[in-house]
């Protein structure tokens, strides 16, 4: 009879005291879809579809906008995140070698941040298992138990990291999570922005002596 053992499909043989076996198939393996090999358009394109709004909005600056970008859709998406890990890792470890850097790890302000830096952080390993980011996440305030740590994750003091954020419009948010790591004693090499709305942030963490590395911009996405 058919049945299972330790987690094997068991289909009925010819021989009817023997069993052949034939391994179930997870999700991954029935895949029939392989990732493009534009990950950057696909993410892109994944982006307009689920993140990216026109219209008339107010953003939490208490700004108005006629653009609203919830990355937060795209990120947590598996799909996603994958594509995400790959084009962010890319570009990341691209900027690292031109600069003449080596980072230690990878993180940022909750909740936005946390898939991307994930993401990156996993396609890094992947890429470089001996030699990859770790990740950590800033808390928008310290715990009031135990050590009361605002970073939590793969971090110490002394680390050089990269900040991220899913989306930036003043900037504001990028520059606490900096204020946080270099509270901690960490040393931010420079940003890295899923998408920069070009309204300004950029210009405040560039005076702030922080490069910003944007994935896409406005104009990236909408052409103007």
């Amino acid at each position: 009879m058919a049945g299972w053992r330790r987690g094997l499909l068991c289909f009925p043989a010819k021989d009817p005291n023997s069993l052949s076996l034939h391994p179930a198939l997870s999700a991954f393996h029935k895949r029939t879809n392989p990732m493009p090999e534009d990950t950057h358009a696909e993410l892109k394109k994944l982006l307009l579809e689920k993140s990216v709004r026109t219209g008339e909005f107010t953003l939490a600056s208490g700004k108005k906008s006629d653009l609203y970008v919830d990355c937060r859709v795209t990120s947590f998406d598996s799909r996603g995140a994958r594509l995400i890990g790959e084009a962010g890792w890319a570009l990341a470890s691209k900027h690292l070698s031109e600069s003449g850097l080596s980072a230690a790890a990878i993180g940022g302000m909750t909740l936005g941040a946390d898939p991307i830096s994930l993401a990156i952080g996993m396609e890094s390993a992947r890429q470089r298992p001996d030699d990859f980011l770790q990740v950590f996440t800033v808390r928008k305030e310290a715990k009031q138990y135990g050590a009361g740590r605002r970073i939590e994750g793969n971090f110490s003091a002394g680390d050089a990291v990269i900040v991220v954020d899913d989306v930036i419009t003043t900037g504001g948010s990028t520059l606490k999570a900096i204020e946080a790591i270099e509270s901690e004693g960490g040393n931010v090499l420079f940003a890295f922005v899923l998408v920069d709305r070009e309204e300004g942030g950029r210009q405040a963490l560039e005076e702030r002596g922080v490069t910003v590395v944007p994935l896409f911009t406005r104009t990236d996405l909408l052409g103007s």
